[in-house]
């Protein structure tokens, strides 16, 4: 905040983007930080704690908006410069009236608040800690599913990887994707679904419901690539409740054979993603001010 306000200082107006772009030289960020994203990947990180900055600066008075992404400095900010703070920060606007009644808490609330709030809560956006808490939440969730999912019967879990697959855009109907599975007598191959609706490509599939410590080794995927040598394929999916090794990850088969590795983790989160085993408890709607509506030109 307080580099944002020096920024201004010059009594111009300023452009929200110029702003951004300013600060991102200011502190030397990089591109590949200027590309990440919030959680949900609606903003860049970056960007929104500009913003959020900018929210701050002017509910406490110390910035103005005179037209649309627009903002200039006013007295208060001036008079603030002039007593060379420190920093600028959420504890520090708390002297000024306007700001505590933007938080809606009285002054001895937002105090105590900032007592029991850790620093970097504190300093992050409230998109971030939104996002932050959502994260907890999924990363719970997946931990509950693979429970779930480990103590499935192999039927019900091959069932489950299929399902999983036909709502992932592969296989089409689940009729015509669940023929395939279970009837591949070949050793390393669990059995195979169409690549698309229309069944031009076949994708072999070898799916194991291991606990997490038995893990995933080369010699595994090894065996997998010579099964689908043995059948003319091109194309297979790995999938283990568990993980692989180091190893594993690193294999790269020597001909054209290409295989993707979904591990417990990666195979609960496309669950999520795709709604299967799980159902949505509740819905947050986040919206923001259409300055498109009152522009008054």
């Amino acid at each position: 905040m307080l580099p944002l306000l020096r920024f201004v200082s010059d009594k111009q107006e300023h452009k929200y983007r110029d702003l951004i772009e300013k600060l991102a030289n200011e502190f030397h960020v990089s591109d590949e930080e200027r590309k990440e994203l919030l959680a949900s990947g609606n903003q860049a990180i970056f960007d929104n704690r500009v913003g959020w900055a900018k929210t701050y600066l002017k509910k406490a008075g110390l910035l103005d908006s005179p037209k649309r992404a627009t903002f200039v400095i006013t007295d208060i900010g001036l008079n603030t410069l002039k007593q060379n703070p420190e920093r600028i920060d959420a504890k520090y606007l708390r002297q000024f009236p306007a700001f505590i009644e933007f938080q809606n808490a009285s002054r001895n609330v937002a105090e105590n608040e900032e007592e029991s709030t850790p620093q970097s809560f504190a300093e992050q956006t409230p998109e971030e800690n939104l996002d932050k808490a959502y994260q907890r939440i999924r990363k719970s969730l997946s931990s509950e599913l693979l429970n779930k999912v480990i103590d499935l019967s192999p039927s019900f879990f091959e069932r489950l990887v299929v399902e999983l697959l036909v709502k992932m855009g592969y296989g089409g109907s689940i009729k015509d994707a669940g023929k395939a599975i279970g009837k591949s007598g070949d050793e390393g191959i669990d059995g195979t679904i169409k690549e698309d609706k229309l069944g031009l490509g076949i994708i072999y599939i070898q799916a194991k419901r291991w606990k997490p410590g038995n893990i995933v080794g080369r010699p595994d995927l090894q065996k997998f690539v010579g099964a689908l040598a043995g059948q003319g394929a091109k194309k297979g999916i790995f999938i283990t409740t568990s993980h692989f090794t180091k190893e594993a990850l690193e294999y790269t088969p020597k001909n054209e054979t290409k295989i993707v590795l979904i591990d417990g983790d990666q195979l609960t989160q496309l669950m999520i993603d795709n709604n299967l085993g799980c159902t949505s408890q509740q819905t947050y709607e986040l919206k923001k001010i259409d300055n498109d509506y009152f522009d008054e030109e």
